[in-house]
């Protein structure tokens, strides 16, 4: 198995002063006799060794019919290391998905750089109305805007000069960082499973994530898509772009299908899913409208 694609390893920046960069992955392979680490979960699903006897369009069957179904050990297989620099703040909410292992710059042993985030004008909004923990899509008036970017500069100079004089002092750089903002840059290494990267990416690529951790995601995603393409095929149309319903929702939906509406919804599909998907599909479809 050869090393990883070229650029796989290079920093993809983020916001104004972060990035994320894979470090490694295992199997530390792609791209060798065309193989990626799709082909390690379809080997992993099989129990077997045997990659000859198997065709590349048998395994990205399997590797749709596992993410389909929600068979998902195989997708534990795959391990992917990376290195991300973030605000503090997002770095709070990166630490909420408890199924990676982190390793986080420490400020005890580390005098941390003069780096703090300042969003950009546009990312300056009001308070959302209908969302308690984001913000609206309207934007504030540039008054507002340029004192609130003000206010942010100030405080993170006070901040590191208050930092940088209890250095100076001699006061312990693990009393002294307690002055510093959420907004100060912090990097970690991060490693998890992918199907628990696909999990944080469900929900840190869905557009109501704060747009902070958005980015991030956007990033990491774009290097799973490449590492893993049909692996991230099959993620976006079943669990990213898919939906959804509660028994009551799709009991009511069914209910309005004729069998005329339902040979429409087959002839749709007929082009864009295999004979097997669709065969699940209607048998599912079927099965739910009432006698």
């Amino acid at each position: 198995m050869r090393d990883l694609a070229e650029g796989l390893l290079d920093p993809i920046p983020v916001l104004d002063h972060g990035f994320v960069r894979l470090v490694d992955c295992m199997p530390r392979a792609v791209e060798e006799d065309g193989e990626t680490a799709d082909h390690a979960i379809a080997r992993a699903a099989r129990v077997s060794y045997q990659a000859g006897t198997r065709t590349s369009r048998s395994d990205r069957g399997l590797i749709r019919y596992l993410m389909r179904h929600w068979h998902t050990s195989p997708f534990e297989m795959v391990e992917l290391k990376f290195h991300a620099k973030m605000p503090m703040f997002v770095a709070r909410q990166w630490v909420r998905h408890r199924t990676a292992s982190i390793n986080e710059i420490s400020a005890r042993y580390s005098v941390l750089p003069e780096e703090v985030y300042r969003p950009e004008p546009g990312d300056i909004r009001p308070q959302s109305t209908t969302n308690r923990q984001g913000r609206g899509d309207e934007a504030l008036d540039a008054e507002c805007t340029e004192r609130s970017l003000a206010s942010m500069d100030r405080v993170a100079e006070g901040a590191f000069g208050a930092y940088r004089s209890m250095l100076e002092d001699n006061v312990a750089r693990e009393t002294a960082r307690g002055v510093l903002p959420v907004n100060t840059y912090t990097e970690w290494y991060w490693k998890a499973n992918l199907l628990n990267v696909m999990r944080f990416l469900q929900l840190r690529l869905d557009p109501h994530a704060q747009m902070e951790i958005r980015v991030y995601a956007e990033a990491m995603g774009s290097l799973v898509a490449r590492l893993a393409p049909w692996t991230w095929e099959a993620f976006e149309e079943y669990w990213r772009h898919g939906q959804r319903f509660s028994a009551p929702e799709w009991a009511a939906i069914v209910a309005e299908l004729d069998e005329d509406a339902l040979k429409r919804i087959e002839g749709r599909l007929v082009d864009v899913q295999s004979p097997g998907e669709l065969r699940e599909f209607s048998v599912r479809l079927r099965a739910a409208k009432p006698e």
